[in-house]
């Protein structure tokens, strides 16, 4: 949360969309004590915050909790988006040369510049200071005898999905039959 700022808590009927209740802060202990007040509630819809689903599972354990439509699909778009760039470094050969775009452009200008105070006899702390990068970030482009040896496509970083892949690319396309619920489907 930002500082200075105050949040809210708004809860609302899924089924209809009416506000039911406004709590007035983000905390754990108002959402559960709201739920123990208004024990009828068989199913909470919510974010992905853990504080949420605690203050649901500290009000009734039995309740059932799903993720909202919003936060499910920003979600699954953040998984995709992470799965597509881990495999940049293998699209890049097929595309176009990645010496062509304007992240290399820009190394090859900062890495110009870096040399070039280098040879006038520079230290890199005060080249850091005159470019307006990082200390870090200078050493990084003084190490390289050659701009070219910087711009690369970014490499294949693994992901959780990893010992799975073969399982998931083998069952695509295939239909399954439906879970009888969400929460207690296993396969």
């Amino acid at each position: 949360m930002s500082k200075g700022k105050r949040y809210a808590t708004i809860l609302i009927d899924a089924a209809s969309g009416q506000r039911i209740d406004v709590l007035p802060d983000r905390k754990m202990g108002s959402v559960t004590a709201w739920l123990r007040e208004h024990r009828g509630v068989e199913i909470a819809c919510r974010d992905g915050a853990s504080d949420f689903a605690q203050a649901v599972t500290d009000a009734d354990p039995t309740m059932v909790q799903v993720m909202d439509r919003w936060h499910l699909w920003h979600g699954l778009a953040e998984a995709a988006w992470k799965e597509a760039a881990a495999h940049s470094a293998c699209w890049a050969k097929i595309g176009p040369p990645v010496s062509d775009g304007r992240r290399a452009a820009t190394t090859r200008e900062r890495w110009h510049q870096v040399h070039q105070l280098l040879d006038a006899g520079v230290g890199l702390l005060d080249c850091s200071r005159r470019l307006n990068l990082t200390l870090n970030t200078v050493k990084r482009y003084a190490r390289h005898p050659e701009p070219g040896q910087m711009v690369r496509a970014p490499a294949y970083r693994p992901t959780l999905v990893d010992p799975y892949r073969e399982h998931l690319r083998a069952g695509a396309g295939q239909r399954t039959r439906p879970c009888p619920s969400p929460l207690s489907c296993t396969r």
